[in-house]
């Protein structure tokens, strides 16, 4: 192995050839050798100590997101929370099944003798009393306030809705019958009528129920000599327009059966 000292000598001796100058120059004088300086590197030195750590460098760019790692293990079941709020009421549940039936009870004390079966009877009569003054009330309160009358008859305009048929029968219960306008001064009554109370129409004792165009009264006697129809009536509509009613200019039209609207009673004056 080659010596730190033979490697010296090696190099100088290297340095040494390559300052001659090649041959067919001429050769520098002393004055020219006295100006040349030749730097020669010297010798790599021994390693020296570790230096001491830097400072810190500047924080790097943000990776890239991970991949998902594995689902770790199931946490401690926590505390009990607060209690939330109330919620709202549930739907009424079904009807349970019915109990057992409870022991009798006793025995109760007897009751005063009484001959009741007369007075039962006379309780029974008040009661069916009591429900037809009900009734007869209750048509008055719906009825307008007043009536209007001609020589031989009573009209009552009656303000409770009910269907043709319906105010026919509550008419009929009273001893009269749904109004019939047989002629002008009939028909003008019940116009002014309807007016003065403030509507618009009213059924009126007219209908064709028994056959589709012959429209009789209400007393099932024919129309004929007396009519009042407004322009392009009776036109039946929709196949189902049976029975008549009367505006409060005096015309009239034919309408529905099954509608409700007032209506018009009428009372011979002799019945009533």
């Amino acid at each position: 192995m080659m010596t730190r000292h033979q490697a010296l000598a090696g190099a100088l001796i290297g340095l040494a050839l390559l300052s001659l100058p090649p041959s067919g120059e001429p050769q520098p004088t002393a004055d020219d050798a006295c100006s040349v300086q030749i730097l020669v590197p010297g010798l790599k030195g021994d390693a020296g100590e570790k230096g001491d750590k830097g400072a810190p460098g500047r924080p790097g760019r943000v990776g890239p997101t991970g991949e998902k790692g594995d689902m770790g293990d199931k946490g401690q079941k926590g505390s009990v929370g607060r209690h939330g709020k109330i919620g709202p009421i549930g739907s009424k549940g079904e009807k349970g099944d019915s109990g057992d039936v409870g022991p009798p009870g006793p025995n109760g004390e007897p009751g005063i003798p009484c001959e009741c079966s007369q007075l039962r009877k006379a309780i029974g009569e008040m009661d069916n009393q009591v429900t037809q003054l009900t009734n007869e009330l209750k048509f008055i309160k719906n009825a307008v306030a007043g009536v209007r009358e001609s020589e031989s008859k009573v009209y009552l305009l009656v303000k409770e809705e009910k269907r043709y048929a319906d105010a026919q029968r509550a008419c009929q219960g009273r001893g009269g019958t749904l109004g019939m306008p047989k002629d002008e001064a009939a028909n003008g009554l019940m116009a002014a009528y309807l007016a003065q109370a403030g509507l618009a129409r009213a059924f009126i004792g007219i209908d064709d129920l028994e056959r589709e165009g012959a429209f009789v009264f209400a007393d099932r006697s024919p129309v004929r000599t007396f009519q009042r129809w407004r322009g392009g009536e009776p036109n039946n509509a929709y196949d189902e327009e049976d029975c008549v009613e009367m505006v409060a200019s005096g015309g009239w039209n034919d309408v529905a059966c099954h509608v409700t609207m007032y209506f018009l009673c009428e009372f011979d004056k002799e019945h009533v």
